[in-house]
Formats: C-alpha cells, sequence, structure tokens
C-alpha cells in the first residue's frame, strides 16, 4: 500500500509519478525499496489518469458499503430478537419453578 500512497502524494503535489520520485518518498518515509514493485507500479499507472481513478472509487466506496450497513442493522435486530426470546425462557423457567 505504501507505493500506491506514495504515487497519490506524488500526483497530488503535482508531481511527476517515476521511479526515482516513488523511490525518493518511500526512502524518505524509512520504507526499504522493492525495485521491481516500483517499476511495475510505475507501468501500470502509465496512461491512467488518477483524478478519475479516485473520482470512480470514491462513488463506488459509499456503494458498497451499504450492504454492509444493512447487514449489521438486520444482525441487532436479530441478537435483539435472541435476547428478548432467552428472557422469555428465563421467566418461565422461574414460573416453573414456582409451581414445581
Amino acid at each position: 500500500m505504501e507505493y500506491i500512497y506514495a504515487a497519490m502524494l506524488l500526483h497530488k503535489a503535482g508531481k511527476d509519478v517515476t521511479e526515482d520520485t516513488v523511490k525518493a518518498v518511500l526512502t524518505a518515509a524509512g520504507v526499504q525499496v522493492d525495485e521491481a514493485r516500483i517499476k511495475a507500479l510505475v507501468a501500470a499507472l502509465q496512461g491512467v489518469n488518477i483524478e478519475e481513478a479516485i473520482a470512480k472509487a470514491a462513488v463506488a466506496a459509499p456503494v458498497a458499503a451499504a450492504p454492509v450497513g444493512e447487514a449489521k442493522a438486520e444482525e441487532k435486530k436479530e441478537d435483539k430478537k435472541e435476547d428478548e426470546g432467552k428472557a422469555d425462557e428465563a421467566a418461565a423457567a422461574g414460573l416453573g419453578a414456582l409451581f414445581g
């Protein structure tokens, strides 16, 4: 991830994303540099409109996150129903002990 972050930082700063600039950012951050990964990153970014890619990712993120939020809400409802069921069982068991 740090390689991607370095490229994004360079792009945001208005600098060219080259092997040398990515290496300089990673070295300054104290990251042990892998030359092959840098070459692969720079080659993969050739011809890519980074602003457009960021915009697409920003639009896709809320769409992908929505089902997760809905699932958590339903999970909470199920947990609440289970807790209510356990409370009912405990109450019934207590009544049974009274009439034992």
